[in-house]
């Protein structure tokens, strides 16, 4: 939908546009303050123990005359219990306010599993390093210095934990469809399935579809996969019957990915404040590639950020870096490996132990990606023969059970064995670790303009694509999250992306 139209109708003059924000804004900020503020009672306890552990630990563990020293006081004459008990609640407020500043307190689905444990561990050692300052400012040298590391360790790590467990649970539910939001998706284009694919690829977000709505917009049934949308059954209405099916299917949650006009939405709007459905827009302005971007406010005019100009130099100095230390690593522990797969690929069929083919890498550059051969030796003329077995969409080619892969080649591909020679192209400088996959000739062909942005980085071995949405279908899909990729890489982004990819390969999901 066009940011612009949702963004004028929502801040209209019209009253009952401005209701309904009130209301939504009054239950978000009911819902959120309901579960901040069991998290809030939860962090202070959690001080309070630490700090009760820490100081028994502490004076058993101490000579007598130090124990004796610190309840007599040196700062204060006898008050140096009252002086740790105050600064402990200093420790505890700003604890609490620097976790509402790192949205802590905010639905778990709004923030990932690794960023989540970033932010505790900074929020607490940020609030312990303004505990320390204090004590040395005030020269507090009868309060023992491993009082305060040890809560502040304890708290660090029982909070982290506390997340984990608490992730863990919900994500459970989320498996058995409880406590999930049910929601409709209004439009059939490519940008609602590319939605649909990703609420119910990432089961974790809390989401359960419910349907598509059809609206008569610019995409509307103009593709394949809306028309497939509409054999299969799940279009469950239009425009007009769109709250009934709100209340027939318990929906929570409203999705808009089509562009419709001003008085529209204010209409539905309306609607929304009276059946308590929460209203999200995708904006599609630019086809795809602002799918998972944040939006930035310049004023109260919403930007996305598509393209920045600043080159990271430092950062792509140590990406390299990391990936000539990794890659060369690698292959040196692994070589009686790779020389055992190999033995096992020439042994198993006929035909050469390694399969390259030529690949289009960083600003259309064309390689040769290396790989163990998985396929029979013809296999590249037997591929007319199974193209009717095709299972992605758009211009990608996969078969999960494709007849031309070799027993062994089951094998390696479920482990992603077979991609370890890459590390050879890594080290070559055709490719990084982590990155977009690297694509076959044949398929930039068939690219849209907006496709090339994938294009415009160092393809990888692992990426984004492939540790959260590997085995989806869609095109639309993949290419965003190689966008998302591209427009927010950082080098701590690649380190979250290799640590999820060991979980991905000792899982065994390739194909």
């Amino acid at each position: 939908m066009a940011t612009s139209d949702f963004r004028q109708a929502v801040s209209a003059t019209d009253s009952t546009s401005l209701g309904w924000q009130a209301n939504a804004s009054e239950k978000a900020q009911s819902t959120l303050s309901s579960k901040g503020g069991y998290w809030i009672i939860l962090d202070i306890l959690t001080v309070v123990i630490s700090a009760a552990i820490a100081i028994v630990y502490k004076f058993n563990t101490s000579p007598v005359a130090e124990v004796k020293g610190f309840w007599q006081g040196t700062l204060i004459h006898g008050r140096s219990m009252s002086v740790l008990l105050a600064l402990l609640c200093g420790f505890t407020f700003a604890l609490i306010m620097t976790s509402r500043r790192y949205h802590l307190y905010t639905p778990i689905r709004l923030t990932s599993h690794l960023h989540e444990q970033r932010l505790s561990v900074q929020a607490c050692l940020y609030s312990g390093l303004l505990l320390a300052g204090t004590l040395y400012l005030i020269h507090a040298q009868d309060i023992s210095r491993g009082v305060v590391l040890i809560t502040v360790g304890l708290v660090t790590i029982t909070l982290s934990l506390r997340r984990i467990i608490y992730r863990m649970l919900i994500y459970r539910r989320f498996e058995r469809g409880e406590g999930t939001r049910n929601v409709l998706i209004v439009g059939t284009g490519p940008e609602a399935h590319a939605l649909r694919h990703h609420l119910e690829s990432l089961r974790h977000l809390g989401y359960t579809f419910k349907g598509f709505i059809d609206f008569p917009g610019p995409n509307s049934f103009s593709d394949s996969g809306s028309r497939f949308a509409a054999s299969s059954g799940d279009v469950v209405g239009t425009l007009d019957t769109l709250f009934e099916n709100t209340r027939q299917h318990f929906v929570d949650e409203i999705f808009f990915t089509t562009a419709c006009e001003r008085g529209i939405v204010q209409e539905v709007l309306q609607q929304a404040r009276t059946h308590g459905v929460d209203l999200r827009v995708v904006p599609d302005m630019y086809d795809g590639l602002a799918w998972n971007s944040p939006i930035e406010y310049i004023g109260q005019f919403p930007t996305i950020p598509l393209h920045c100009g600043h080159v990271p130099e430092t950062g792509l100095l140590l990406k390299r870096a990391m990936d000539m230390v990794l890659a060369s690593l690698t292959l040196l522990i692994l070589s009686p490996v790779l020389l055992l797969i190999a033995i096992a690929v020439k042994l198993d069929s006929n035909g050469p132990v390694f399969y390259s083919s030529e690949r289009i890498g960083k600003k259309g550059r064309v390689f040769r990606c290396i790989k163990f051969r998985t396929m029979v030796r013809d296999a590249e003329k037997r591929r007319a023969d199974v193209m009717h077995m095709n299972e992605r969409d758009g211009v990608l080619f996969k078969i999960a059970d494709d007849p031309r892969i070799t027993r062994l080649g089951r094998f390696l591909r479920r482990y992603s064995l077979d991609e370890l020679p890459q590390f050879l192209n890594v080290l070559r400088g055709e490719m990084s670790i982590v990155g977009p996959r690297p694509p076959l000739a044949s398929e930039v062909q068939k690219y849209k303009l907006s496709h090339l942005r994938r294009l415009d980085v160092m393809p990888g071995i692992t990426g984004l694509w492939q540790v959260q949405a590997r085995q989806d279908p869609s095109f639309d899909n993949y290419i965003s999250l190689d966008v998302t990729y591209v427009d927010n890489w950082s080098i701590w982004l690649d380190v979250k992306i290799l640590l999820r990819t060991i979980g991905v390969v000792l899982a065994g999901t390739g194909s």
